[in-house]
């Protein structure tokens, strides 16, 4: 019987453990991008800009430590650089999903994300063709990058549609303004 506690009770402690290192991963940002974005979570161009800002570095890490010489370890290197991108990039995500569900007009940063995705896309696929070098080295980070480079393109399909459906929207905004302006003036005037 004792036997049987001791058995549940190292289970239990595994399982606490495992959910705890679970749970310990690394915020990406750091503590003053955190703070840089929170000064703009009302700015919905400033504040995804910066998201843009914070997914490119990300990914010029990557390069940088795949050409250092001193890195020891790259294919993990490049797994944790990868796994930094997708988060701060999912982020960017619901920020821009936030946004378009609160009906805000941001177009502006929309064009910004559309450029950046394309240059994200082509950064990873370099960052493929490059790993065929090394298929030890890929093996490490290669599902990884898959899912970016998925996560990628599709996103740059949902943010162009979405800015076609604000310009959209900014269309027939105007018109009912145009057309109320001129009914002013037919209406006789002083």
């Amino acid at each position: 019987m004792n036997s049987f506690r001791l058995a549940i009770a190292l289970l239990l402690s595994v399982t606490v453990i495992s959910v705890a290192n679970a749970q310990r991963r690394n915020d990406p940002l750091t503590d003053a991008e955190t703070d840089q974005l929170r000064n703009q979570a009302q700015e919905p161009d400033l504040r995804l800009k910066l998201f843009v800002d914070f997914a490119r570095k990300r990914l010029d890490a990557i390069d940088k430590v795949r050409s250092d010489p001193k890195t020891t370890d790259r294919g993990k290197a490049t797994h944790d650089g990868l796994q930094d991108f997708l988060d701060v990039y999912d982020e960017m995500n619901d920020n821009v999903d936030s946004f378009a569900d609160q009906k805000v007009d941001f177009r502006k940063a929309l064009k910004s994300i559309i450029d950046a995705d394309v240059e994200f896309a082509a950064k990873l696929r370099a960052l493929q063709t490059s790993s065929n070098s090394s298929p030890a080295e890929f093996k490490v980070y290669e599902f990884l990058l898959q899912s970016a480079l998925e996560t990628v393109d599709s996103s740059v399909k949902d943010h162009r549609e979405l800015l076609a459906e604000q310009e959209d929207a900014a269309k027939h905004k105007k018109r009912p303004n145009q057309k109320q302006q001129g009914s002013y003036s037919k209406g006789g005037g002083l």
